[in-house]
């Protein structure tokens, strides 16, 4: 799944709680950063979640568009407070209240986004929504949304890593053994390939499926305030791929 990732920055070694402060202040230099990481993140689950409630592709797309527009020019991340929650169920409220007045608008004019969805995401989504079944309902497409996107945010980072150190194609043909994928080759045949050594494949995925682990956390730990929490989002996380 190709997923449109920003370059890493400062903001994204904050909390997602530390962005919506800035997010939240509207006279601030860090508002518009904040608030396109937070539609980065974000973006793909609310687009399924209004999906799933019966909205079209278009007024899907617009109405996150709109959303996003609207938290910049009202208060509503200034009444966030991190002790309430996780801060995407507050999101999702937020969302849900949005959309209540919007469907006497489906049809309004598109305004402006912080983020062009990738057509292939968006379709993607789409075809997931329509092989759900009536018990499948749209929260839990968002918590998958929520947890596919963060995976591939992990394997984008992974992926320029090894672009830096000049071993993309050995990333390319190894990346199958960061997930159950029986398509996966064969080392013997990644070593031929890439004229090295079965024991130099084995480090790479060794080292792959450490660093792996290590961004993965530091994902989990950006969306919560304190790391006493991360445990719990890796189970929330894991529980939402599997179903």
């Amino acid at each position: 799944m190709s997923s449109p990732v920003p370059e890493r920055n400062a903001s994204f070694h904050t909390t997602q709680w530390s962005l919506v402060v800035a997010a939240g202040q509207r006279d601030g230099s860090g508002v518009q950063p904040a608030l396109t990481a937070l539609c980065q993140r974000y973006w793909s689950p609310l687009y399924a979640y209004a999906r799933r409630k019966g909205f079209s592709s278009e007024d899907a797309s617009d109405c996150v568009q709109s959303f996003f527009v609207r938290l910049l020019e009202k208060p509503f991340l200034q009444t966030a407070d991190k002790e309430r929650g996780r801060f995407r169920t507050f999101l999702l409220t937020a969302f849900q209240r949005f959309l209540l007045n919007e469907l006497d608008r489906r049809h309004a004019q598109k305004r402006g986004g912080f983020v062009t969805m990738d057509p292939r995401d968006i379709s993607e989504v789409d075809s997931h929504v329509s092989g759900l079944s009536d018990r499948d309902n749209a929260e839990a497409l968002f918590e998958r949304r929520w947890a596919l996107t963060l995976l591939n945010q992990v394997l984008q980072r992974l992926e320029q890593e090894t672009k830096v150190k000049g071993r993309q194609d050995l990333f390319e043909l190894c990346r199958a053994f960061l997930v159950v994928d029986e398509s996966r080759l064969p080392v013997a045949d990644i070593a031929a390939r890439t004229q090295t050594s079965e024991s130099a494949v084995k480090v790479f995925v060794h080292r792959l499926k450490t660093r792996y682990r290590e961004l993965l956390l530091e994902e989990v730990r950006s969306t919560v305030d304190n790391d006493s929490e991360v445990a719990d989002e890796l189970q929330a996380l894991f529980r939402a791929v599997s179903e």
